[in-house]
């Protein structure tokens, strides 16, 4: 539909967390580069943000910039009981079966995490969307994995990612055992103006795209609606694409942003 009309090979706003198209704000840069420096000195790493923020994405880039000597097991529905968990990251340290007895489900963790290390193979742990973890159980076996480690770094690193009232949660005194595991801690802010307006450009040449199919107006209400949050500014422009699209408009006014505004929130 729209992309042959606007001269792009790919959808520019998609939802998926393609890296190509990770946009790299200086908010997101340091995000980055602060995980690379956890993952590297196999610590635990906190990074936060609104829902929509990139999060996720950064998580991918970081797994791709790291390289395979880093083995990275994601873990995206952390509602599960601590048991529940031990047995998610053993099967991603390719451990067959693993035991429902938590002691030899332990034994089988250790066993796998010096066999990677012998591989010259770092684990790396990413728990997705952690404030919804049920209990501090869970809080507690994660500290724990930690105290997996040689006499100088630890054999596996781990990165917790949520929403901003997961600070607020662990901020409880009944997390300060784990809090004081935590080596390093990112709050991801949303977009201002002037990065909104970068990363729609960005978005639309690594769809294939020419920059500036966005009036200055229309990237002004676009970052109005969407409060600078990637997710959001996604959803109003691949709308402002489709009506645009369908007007025979050449480049996207706020006027267009105006009719996008009144579908989305219909």
């Amino acid at each position: 539909m729209y992309k042959e009309f606007y001269g792009l090979i790919e959808k520019p706003f998609s939802k998926t967390p393609d890296p190509r198209f990770l946009y790299m704000s200086s908010g997101h840069q340091e995000a980055l580069a602060r995980l690379e420096y956890a993952v590297e000195e196999t610590e635990i790493a906190l990074l936060t943000g609104d829902i929509g923020c990139g999060k996720t994405t950064i998580s991918r880039a970081l797994m791709d910039r790291m390289g395979d000597r880093y083995h990275f097991l994601f873990v995206f529905n952390p509602r599960l009981t601590a048991d529940e968990l031990l047995r998610v990251i053993a099967s991603g340290l390719q451990v067959d079966a693993p035991s429902s007895q938590k002691d030899q489900l332990l034994k089988e963790i250790t066993t796998a995490l010096y066999r990677l290390h012998g591989e010259g193979r770092i684990p790396v742990v990413v728990i997705d969307e952690a404030q919804m973890i049920p209990d501090r159980d869970l809080f507690d076996e994660l500290r724990l994995l930690t105290n997996f480690q040689l006499d100088d770094r630890n054999l596996l690193s781990v990165i917790i990612m949520g929403q901003p009232e997961l600070r607020e949660m662990l901020a409880s005194p009944v997390y300060e055992p784990f809090r004081q595991r935590i080596s390093l801690t990112f709050h991801l802010a949303p977009l201002g103006l002037e990065e909104t307006l970068e990363y729609l450009d960005f978005r639309v040449v690594a769809a294939g795209g020419e920059p500036g199919l966005f009036s200055p107006d229309a990237v002004q209400r676009i970052y109005e609606l969407s409060g600078g949050v990637p997710r959001r500014i996604n959803a109003v422009a691949t709308n402002a694409l489709l009506i645009g699209y369908g007007r025979d408009a050449a480049w996207i006014d706020a006027a267009i942003i105006e009719e996008t505004a009144a579908e989305l929130l219909a």
